[in-house]
């Protein structure tokens, strides 16, 4: 594998924290989501005009798109500091009034999975939301009285890949907007990938990117973890990094040429071979292939969907002629090919 001999020992060189370093510093750097990108550019530029934090924000759409990168952007925008936590992380209403009363003024908060937020902890942020305060009840029954802690501004940033889980009057209280981030496109992630083996210091052929492109998901996170896979094959067998190489480092993790994990094939070979394709319900799915159904839901579903392997109906989940021909491709039964038996 070649390697760039000016580069040999570059930023990236010290590996504890590759993600953390394969991750865009600067808005500049963040490839794609230009819709997203435009708004905040506005946002955050008229906030800095005012000389205010700016209004909250919550971010949603599948694993990997990038939320968690936009809020240290955001952060990083401003010049203020971020402070991360996630919704499992707050259990208790002190838990977050410890994380906000030690805030500095301008600060980032970001909420990882804020969908998992109990309803408790909801009610808190409301008024620290709207109003900079935190009102917190001392004591119980007749002798429990309310205290109002004024908290510095702050700007909440939120994640969330089950935007439906969110209540209304939380989600109506991002007021500086509300973003879907979007699968991107093969050529952004070429992009991505591109700049990820500078920062690597590998040098891999053009059509090895387009390779691992086009098994990524269309998500960045999947696209640096295959770069980075293909990568170590191709160091342990002295090989540069080509299009062959690459299809025998994804071959070996069972990734074929469609980005499918054996997980997912073994979605579409369930719904094939047990149910004749489908429809089946989310429940009766889950139980058959001993996931999840959120799992199922979050992780696998939109990527199969998206490639047109899978479709959701009102009577449950059904494989399409594309997904039949595929599990049989990779050594299924083609089953109905998702199409209803006839009676």
């Amino acid at each position: 594998m070649s390697r760039d001999p000016k580069n040999s020992n570059p930023e990236a060189g010290d590996e504890k924290y590759l993600d953390q370093t394969l991750r865009p510093t600067h808005f500049a750097e963040y490839i794609g989501q230009q819709g997203v990108k435009e708004n905040l550019r506005i946002l955050l530029t008229a906030a800095k005009e005012r000389n205010h934090p700016p209004e909250h924000l919550l971010f949603y759409g599948p694993p990997g798109l990038g939320k968690t990168t936009l809020a240290h952007l955001i952060a990083k925008e401003l010049g203020v500091g971020i402070k991360g936590t996630s919704g499992p992380a707050i259990e208790k209403v002190g838990d977050l009034a410890a994380i906000l009363s030690n805030l500095t003024p301008g600060d980032v908060l970001f909420i990882d999975e804020v969908h998992r937020l109990s309803k408790s902890i909801e009610e808190v942020l409301y008024p620290a939301m709207e109003s900079g305060v935190l009102d917190i009840i001392i004591g119980k029954g007749p002798s429990a009285r309310t205290i109002q802690l004024e908290l510095p501004p702050f700007t909440l940033v939120a994640a969330t890949t089950r935007i439906a889980s969110l209540s209304a009057p939380l989600r109506s209280r991002f007021s500086g907007g509300t973003f879907r981030l979007e699968f991107y496109t093969e050529e952004e992630i070429r992009d991505i990938l591109a700049r990820s083996a500078k920062i690597l210091s590998i040098k891999p052929t053009s059509a090895a990117l387009e390779a691992i492109a086009s098994r990524s998901r269309a998500t960045p996170r999947t696209a640096n973890f295959l770069l980075k896979r293909a990568r170590d094959f191709a160091q342990v067998h002295k090989r540069d990094l080509t299009p062959e190489l690459v299809e025998e480092a994804l071959t070996l993790l069972g990734i074929d040429e469609l980005g499918l994990t054996p997980s997912d094939r073994h979605i579409l070979k369930t719904l094939l071979e047990k149910f004749s394709g489908g429809p089946i319900g989310l429940s009766t799915l889950a139980a058959a292939t001993s996931e999840e159904e959120a799992t199922i839901e979050e992780v696998y579903e939109p990527y199969l969907i998206q490639r047109g392997l899978l479709e959701r109906t009102p009577r449950g989940r059904k494989t399409t002629a594309k997904g039949g021909a595929h599990v049989e491709k990779h050594g299924g039964k083609s089953g109905n090919m998702g199409q209803e038996k006839l009676l």
